[in-house]
């Protein structure tokens, strides 16, 4: 069994190195439907091993100055709340059964939504960028710090329920309400984000004794090596491949978790 986790941890690490996308929103189903781990335990250790594989890229676009720090900031003022209140939520269920169920459909309409995304950023971007001078748009830009910081009360509680949510979700949250950033600024932007939510997000899972560390060990021994052999074939295969197949996966696990529920 540790030997299939750690194939697991490579394959999802080679999906996450080829695409970008794929930590939280493949391994938390992986872990439940094919090991038939508890979604609770899926779901907490998921958000450390998501802190911790994606730790890496920060020095990255931090050193070629590609985080928008104010944004992190008005992210993280939503999503740190978002998070603690879900946690102390979860924390006031009488039983596992409620958390679980909980966690199960949150995790479904995750991963739909995150599918939407995947499929949809092309077009997102470009019908963000068409607005991005207009009037309406203009009028709106002085509450955007307020929209950000609300926005990210909602991804505080929608990772902290199924550890989905944080990279392709946020992504395509960002490149609305900030058409005017390039794709490696709100990548890097999202990553800082996505890594500060699901640490505290999984230090308070830890707390409540979902984590399984034997089990992260495990997962993050297959994946760190795989997010580099990823990264390396990712370079030579079109998103316009890649991203019909991750999208048309993600949509069938989230329903199957909708359905389930």
């Amino acid at each position: 069994m540790e030997f299939a986790y750690i194939v697991a941890g490579l394959v999802v690490g080679v999906v996450v190195g080829l695409t970008g996308i794929g930590g939280g929103a493949l391994m938390t189903p992986i872990l439940i439907v094919v090991f038939g781990i508890p979604p609770f335990v899926a779901v907490s250790t998921d958000l450390l091993y998501a802190a911790i594989t994606k730790c890496g890229g920060i020095y990255s676009y931090a050193r070629k100055q590609l985080v928008q720090w104010k944004i992190v900031g008005f992210l993280l003022m939503g999503s740190i709340p978002g998070s603690l209140v879900t946690l102390n939520y979860l924390e006031s269920l009488d039983g596992l059964e409620q958390i679980e169920y909980l966690m199960n459909l949150t995790l479904g309409f995750s991963l739909v939504l995150t599918s939407i995304a995947v499929f949809l950023r092309g077009k997102i971007r470009d019908f963000a960028a068409s607005l991005s001078d207009s009037p309406m748009t203009n009028r709106l830009r002085r509450w955007r710090p307020t929209i950000t910081v609300v926005t990210g009360f909602a991804l505080g509680a929608m990772v902290t329920l199924s550890s989905v949510g944080a990279g392709a979700l946020g992504t395509a949250l960002l490149i609305v309400l900030y058409p005017r950033l390039t794709m490696p600024a709100i990548v890097g932007t999202d990553l800082v984000h996505a890594v500060v939510l699901t640490s505290v997000a999984g230090a308070g899972h830890y707390q409540l004794g979902g984590v399984d560390l034997e089990l992260l060990a495990f997962l993050l021994i297959g994946s760190l090596p795989g997010v580099f052999v990823g990264s390396h074939v990712g370079a030579r295969l079109s998103p316009r491949v890649m991203q019909p197949i991750m999208g048309s996966l993600l949509m069938a696990i989230g329903l199957r978790f909708v359905l389930a529920a």
